[in-house]
């Protein structure tokens, strides 16, 4: 039996640099580095879970696809210590049920993902895309007329408390202290230790805020759960930002109102088709701020992903309790 680390050069330069990757070794102990990009075929890689059946997998967006039969494979698989985020790609729905083990970034991206949030709110106010275009390509200035906008004491509504949103009250603090948030499974004691109104609905939470923030988990019940309606409710002069899944919005909708509504300020990270297609409507807009899936792990803080793998690791070998293993619940909300 040997372990695997399967990553690339880039992979292990960024999620395990400074030393992380000798410790994942030294933890392991029996480990074999193999570098995705070394298989010419599937039946390689497969051939090489069988001849090592490792108990530890350490792996990345690269590593080739486990296959359904996986535990004929690799009967002493019990752990894959996947670095990034959600693992569809990697595991088998079939594989969790049997009992595979699998950890991913889980909460260690959640500071880089508010931080996200919080740029995007303030672009909008200060209509950033706009005036980027403006002063790059068509010699764009203010004028006595120009609007701005700060989020100073502005009315910020989260929908989704989960830790990322927890994370970002703390961001958004120093701006402002009415924050209200729409998420009800969170109970009573989260919303006061954090400071946050509860909005007993949706429409409530879009129609009383001046910037509404997108961090709802994807499920059937939340999927497009953000409809035209809603987005007509934002204030004027008000912004809509989406850091969560781009699912759960109509975006047909969105687009529409963003055509409609010049006073609303958009800032997309997330799209229900990811890359955002070329002719998608959102592209050229004035009043949306885009940017392709950025939001979190930066690639200086992929190394906060490995650190939270290497604690996972460490406690899979000591026999101890690890940090958000995945359940099948949270493998049907992957996207």
């Amino acid at each position: 039996m040997e372990n695997l680390i399967c990553l690339t050069e880039t992979e292990v330069d960024t999620f395990l640099p400074n030393g992380r990757l000798e410790k994942t070794k030294s933890l392991l102990k029996q480990s074999r580095q193999v570098c995705p990009s070394s298989f010419t075929s599937d039946a390689e890689w497969i051939e090489l879970l069988r001849e090592c059946n490792p108990e530890v997998l350490v792996a990345a967006w690269k590593t080739p696809s486990l296959p359904e039969n996986l535990s004929e494979i690799a009967p002493a698989l019990k752990y894959v210590c996947y670095l990034p985020g959600s693992i569809r790609h990697l595991v088998p729905r079939s594989a969790i049920e049997e009992g595979l083990i699998v950890t991913s970034w889980g909460s260690s991206v959640r500071r880089t993902i508010s931080e996200c949030a919080l740029l995007l709110a303030l672009s909008c106010m200060r209509r950033v895309r706009y005036w980027t275009e403006q002063m790059h390509f068509d010699g764009g200035w203010k004028t006595p007329e120009t609007q701005t906008q700060s989020l100073f004491e502005r009315r910020v509504g989260l929908h989704g408390l989960g830790l990322i949103s927890q994370k970002l009250v703390d961001l958004l603090k120093p701006f402002t202290n009415e924050i209200s948030a729409y998420s009800p499974s969170v109970p009573d004691s989260i919303y006061q230790d954090l400071g946050v109104s509860r909005s007993e609905t949706l429409e409530d939470l879009f129609s009383t805020n001046d910037v509404v923030i997108e961090l709802a988990a994807l499920t059937p019940k939340t999927e497009l759960m953000i409809t035209e309606e809603l987005l007509r409710m934002i204030p004027q002069g008000g912004a809509f930002v989406n850091v969560g899944r781009g699912a759960v919005v109509d975006e047909a909708a969105l687009a529409r109102v963003a055509k409609d509504r010049l006073d609303l300020q958009i800032g997309l990270d997330v799209y229900g088709i990811e890359p955002l297609p070329l002719d998608s409507p959102f592209r050229g807009m004035d009043n949306v701020m885009l940017l392709p899936h950025l939001g979190g792990p930066t690639t200086d803080r992929r190394r906060d992903a490995g650190d939270h793998g290497l604690e996972n690791l460490r406690r899979f070998l000591a026999n101890e309790d690890l940090i958000d293993p995945y359940d099948l619940g949270m493998y049907d909300r992957a996207s």
